[in-house]
């Protein structure tokens, strides 16, 4: 049996080193929770000597129970000429109290003598040294060697000779680091495979058998940091370092996403328990919207489109069977199969998301073929359904005379006005029947389409107080052909949401506030629609 791969996440230290991304310590510890609740081994917290905030992430970590992980600080070796315990970034270490300690060292003799202005000599004692002190203090040390491949490609014999200094003072993993992220995967492969001959020598040995474990740390600058790691895995080393969603400094480091599914589903190797798989897709999106990144769809595994299909074909063999065009069952992830709506779709696209919606069509495919024929038409005048499911639903429910309109408009007026230097204001009356009953109503908004949308809001209130928990929470505008300049098509779309559901809806007009008109009726009629079904559903039950 293969022994296990121990998983390192370093999201909230190297992670952070990415742009625009910052964590305060109470949101370190949300993440902390939600990593260890998925099963990683290890947590980088931080760097404690470099900043209060990892102080305090590492104060609030010792109050924390974790059941899986065990929490590590991360820093850098000793200062030249002084000794370990002097030295002040290796206290900040000892005084985190994490049972574990992952220190870097200076691997490439290009840093040791140009950036650092050190010998060579003395660079092996400060990894030597450092380990050492802390392999007295704590329950485990990682050494990362830093630039590890670019040292060796450079200076074999000297980069060898860092891994045994730290080795030697009783480290308890190596991990050669990719930090420029310029290594291909075939010389990974083969550097893997000489030092591991290389130090089985050295300990006289085998290779399976060193007194210490080998790991990986690779950086994203070519795109292959996922394939480096896998690589080292195929080759013996049994600590994979990365990030969720591969967040890091400059393109980012190696994406754990990808890596813990692969492992496990691809290579059936013992990293994260199957089960618990399924929290990977709500872990990467916890992450993206703590550190207030918008969440790539086209990510591997847990991204929005990664089993997203649009091609009329591709849907037609999905519902025959679904590994035709998946190579995983996406549920396995966490994630869920999504059938997209344009005019690439055929009658399998309209047909599965029929009954995905709860839509009936007749039976002889009259209906699916009409369906097909409009959306090509809409499509043609700038309407995306593909990202529009609750005007879709809406849609589809008109064109087979299954809608029963909750409301109609009759008018509605808009204006803005701008005094001096105050900001605009907005203000719009409108006028709409529900059944046989008309209602005119009056807001104010903090621009056009918020003035309008609170009017209809307070208009529909008295008829359907289902209302009272729907609110918007995304509003897009996109100008789809700009030659016209300010008479150009644009087209609108809006997210709502309610406490069980989430929808979009679209809108495309030359007049924004026409685009948003659209946008925002369909909204509406969506969630009226949508209770209805509801409130049937539970009185069959």
């Amino acid at each position: 049996m293969t022994e296990p791969i121990l998983i390192y996440d370093t999201t909230l230290r190297d992670g952070t080193q990415g742009e625009n991304i910052n964590f305060s310590a109470e949101e370190k510890l949300k993440i902390a929770r939600k990593l260890d609740e998925l099963g990683v081994h290890y947590i980088e917290g931080g760097w404690p000597g470099s900043n209060p905030r990892d102080i305090q992430f590492f104060k609030l970590a010792q109050r924390t129970d974790f059941k899986q992980a065990r929490i590590t600080a991360f820093g850098a070796t000793r200062r030249p000429g002084i000794a370990a315990a002097d030295d002040g970034n290796l206290q900040a270490l000892l005084k985190s109290h994490t049972p574990v300690v992952a220190i870097f060292g200076k691997t490439w003799d290009l840093h040791v003598e140009t950036v650092m202005g050190n010998t060579l000599e003395e660079n092996l004692a400060m990894i030597s040294d450092s380990v050492a002190f802390l392999n007295d203090e704590v329950d485990e040390v990682i050494y990362d060697a830093e630039h590890f491949f670019d040292a060796y490609k450079e200076n074999p014999d000297y980069a060898l000779k860092t891994l045994i200094a730290a080795a030697d003072a009783k480290a308890d993993a190596l991990v050669l680091c990719d930090t420029n992220g310029g290594t291909l995967p075939f010389e990974t492969e083969t550097i893997i495979t000489e030092v591991q001959t290389a130090l089985a020598a050295h300990y006289k040995t085998d290779p399976a058998a060193l007194p210490f474990l080998l790991g990986i740390h690779s950086h994203d600058d070519c795109g292959l940091a996922v394939a480096n790691s896998i690589t080292a895995v195929r080759k013996g080393v049994r600590m994979v370092h990365g990030t969720i969603n591969g967040y890091g400094e400059r393109c980012g480091n190696a994406d754990l996403t990808a890596i813990i599914p692969i492992l496990r589903t691809k290579m059936n190797r013992d990293c994260i328990r199957t089960e618990r798989l399924k929290k990977l897709r709500k872990l990467s999106r916890f992450v993206s919207e703590t550190a207030n990144i918008v969440p790539r769809n086209t990510r591997p595994f847990v991204g929005k489109s990664a089993f997203a299909h649009k091609g009329g074909i591709h849907v037609s063999a999905i519902m025959k069977e679904a590994r035709a065009y998946e190579h995983l069952d996406p549920e396995v992830v966490g994630n869920r199969r999504r059938v997209l709506i344009s005019d690439l779709s055929g009658r399998s696209n309209i047909e599965y998301k029929a009954k995905e919606l709860g839509v009936e069509l007749g039976a002889n495919g009259y209906d699916s073929r009409k369906i097909v024929t409009r959306i090509k038409e809409l499509e043609q005048m700038g309407y995306q359904f593909e990202v529009a499911d609750g005007s879709f639903k809406v849609l589809i429910k008109k064109l087979t005379d299954q809608f029963k309109v909750p409301f109609l408009l009759e008018s509605f007026r808009v204006s803005t006005e701008k005094d001096k230097n105050k900001p605009c204001r907005s203000h719009a009356t409108i006028k709409i029947s529900v059944g046989d009953t008309h209602e005119i109503t009056a807001a104010e908004g903090d621009g056009p389409v918020s003035a309008l949308d609170n009017a209809l809001r307070k208009a529909l209130s008295k008829f359907f107080p289902d209302l009272e928990a729907m609110r918007l929470v995304d509003f897009k505008v996109r100008v789809i052909d700009g030659r016209h300049g300010t008479s150009s098509k644009v087209r609108v779309f809006i997210e709502s949401r309610d406490h069980d559901h989430l929808w979009s809806t679209i809108g495309v007009s030359e007049d924004i506030i026409e685009a948003s008109w659209q946008a925002l009726e369909d909204s509406f009629q969506y969630k009226l629609t949508q209770a209805s079904e509801d409130r049937n559903n539970a009185c069959k039950c």
